[in-house]
């Protein structure tokens, strides 16, 4: 007993988790995508807190999470960060969680909720993307010669890419404080930590994971969004059954910042 609550305040203090919100409530966990932490959700968990119990945490190696606890060798494909996803409800013990995941780590949900099913009850999956790279006729809306740039220019200089790319993901070029919030996330990130994220996040294959899905899911699709088009959420609506797919008019990759009255509400539209 005493190794188990030690094994669950570990994991806790690892993931840096926080719950607030109603105790009684339905659990709703918030993941964040790359070079983001928990504070991406600020506008959008609130919302929540009434009705749901709110469950925040940070990827190992984001944010207030322990960076002594990163293994490359761990988090050097999206398992081990879907790994640490099942540790946390385990040690939460929540059971009927609805899961949502902004960009990469909506498909770290897709893959946690196949490790143990019994733990989730839904997935919403914001911006998710099951590959990146074009292959045929899937188009994922990069070539791998563009993801390759991109990946050396991380190398090059992380702090200068930083700079110029987190206008691009978030687009909203009126709001440019919007772009520079995320740089400043960007760069509160190990370089090393980031550069082996990256790697993950955009060679990825998670298509054939989809089918995979036993829960009902939806999908949530900006409108514009350079790094997951429209094809991309469609086709992950398509290859999860019975899900549902919503477009917001709110443009960018990070509608949790650019629009999160709108991502609330289809959220709660959904959920009934």
């Amino acid at each position: 007993m005493i190794d188990e609550i030690a094994e669950a305040t570990g994991v806790v203090r690892r993931n840096n988790v926080h719950v607030t919100g109603n105790p009684d409530g339905r659990p709703l966990l918030f993941a964040h995508g790359f070079g983001c932490s928990q504070e991406m959700w600020r506008h959008v968990a609130p919302h929540f807190a009434d009705e749901y119990k709110v469950v925040l945490f940070d990827h190992v190696g984001a944010g207030g999470s322990d960076l002594s606890a990163y293994d490359s060798g761990k988090y050097d494909s999206l398992d081990g960060y879907a790994q640490d996803i099942v540790e946390i409800l385990d040690a939460l013990d929540l059971r009927d969680v609805v899961y949502i995941g902004h960009s990469v780590s909506a498909m770290m949900g897709v893959l946690a909720s196949t490790i143990d099913p019994t733990r989730f009850g839904a997935l919403v999956l914001v911006g998710p993307s099951a590959r990146y790279v074009n292959d045929g006729t899937y188009v994922g809306g990069f070539e791998q010669a563009d993801i390759d740039a991109l990946l050396d220019s991380l190398d090059a200089n992380y702090l200068g890419w930083s700079s110029a790319i987190a206008p691009v993901i978030m687009g909203n070029g009126d709001r440019p404080e919007l772009g520079e919030e995320l740089a400043t996330s960007f760069c509160l990130v190990d370089p090393a930590i980031a550069r082996q994220f990256a790697r993950v996040t955009f060679l990825s294959d998670n298509r054939g994971d989809l089918a995979l899905v036993t829960r009902p899911t939806l999908v949530v699709q900006a409108s514009n969004d350079v790094i997951a088009p429209l094809a991309v959420g469609e086709f992950v609506h398509e290859n999860i059954a019975g899900s549902t797919l919503v477009v917001l008019s709110t443009t960018g990759h990070i509608p949790n910042l650019s629009g999160p009255d709108e991502l609330v509400r289809a959220i709660r539209a959904w959920l009934g």
